[in-house]
């Protein structure tokens, strides 16, 4: 009998289309990649487009540490509309005249957006309150009280769109901010409303939108590039068996000086570069999050 051919591993960087939900885009790269082993690293509204990181095989292990990572989006807020998604696919729920607001006004209202904000998320959102989703209450007509999170907008550009009361918007940010919230945030202080409109995700830490490829042609990058952001550790052969066990370290052994401001988690490597497990930090030393290798003796 004929061996099966190995599952592929490795992360694929998709550009995702208006119209998909990141669910039917993993459903789909299943049947293109021939394997049942995908999963997605951070959900875009079926409405946005772009980057969708997706892990693959024993890479579906490592998707929690690039669902942290940082986030760059481009967008158009329109003033003077509010919706009841906070984006274009909601009912419109309150239209203002805002007709007198020009651009150094909304310039200066995104400039007090840029720091560590609170941020209320969206009714239609997969925050979870009360063990449900909050999009599954909504579409029932429900709303409930949600707790502000604390988020971090490192970049929030504008400038002027093409029609009036448009803007245009070029947004970087920690993982966990929702850009409709800030542009219907961004309304209410200019003392009306807004929604959002034709959000795109560009980046996702160094995953950008130059390397994405439409789901129906994704290329598969190597194991050792889905934690490319973390840096890494190599460890010798005598640690790489320890690694592969799972054993807990001290942090002289991955290379990394006690008090180090390098904080962990740490991708550790084995002498042939091989991407063995990601370690973290552990009672003064370091034990495994992750194993991907193989106990050896």
């Amino acid at each position: 009998m004929a061996d099966r051919p190995a599952e592929p591993d490795g992360v694929v960087v998709i550009d995702k289309e208006a119209g998909w939900t990141s669910h039917d885009v993993v459903a789909r790269s299943r049947g293109v990649l021939g394997t049942r082993k995908v999963g997605h690293s951070g959900t875009l509204d079926p409405d946005a487009t772009g980057v969708l990181v997706l892990g693959v095989g024993r890479a579906t292990r490592l998707l929690r540490f690039l669902t942290a990572l940082p986030k760059e989006y481009t967008g158009r807020v329109v003033l003077g509309t509010e919706t009841s998604t906070l984006d274009a696919s909601g009912e419109v729920t309150a239209v203002h005249d805002m007709s007198a607001v020009d651009p150094d006004q909304v310039v200066a209202a995104a400039r007090a957006f840029v720091g560590v904000i609170q941020q209320i998320p969206p009714m239609v959102s997969a925050v979870r309150v009360g063990g449900r989703r909050l999009h599954e209450i909504a579409r029932e007509g429900g709303e409930v009280e949600r707790s502000p999170r604390t988020v971090t907008v490192h970049r929030f550009d504008v400038v002027p769109g093409d029609k009036q009361g448009t803007y245009d918007i070029a947004v970087a940010c920690s993982s966990g901010t929702y850009i409709r919230t800030l542009a219907a945030d961004l309304g209410t202080a200019l003392g009306g409303g807004a929604h959002l409109r034709d959000l795109r995700r560009t980046s996702i830490g160094s995953f950008t939108e130059a390397e994405a490829h439409p789901v129906e042609t994704p290329i598969l990058l190597p194991m050792t590039e889905a934690l490319r952001d973390l840096g890494g550790v190599h460890v010798d052969e005598a640690t790489a068996v320890d690694v592969s066990f799972g054993r807990p370290l001290d942090l002289d052994r991955l290379g990394v000086e006690p008090g180090s401001t390098e904080v962990g988690p740490w991708p550790v490597h084995g002498p042939d570069g091989a991407l063995l497990a990601v370690y973290e930090p552990h009672r003064g030393g370091a034990k495994p999050a992750v194993v991907l290798a193989p106990a050896v003796s």
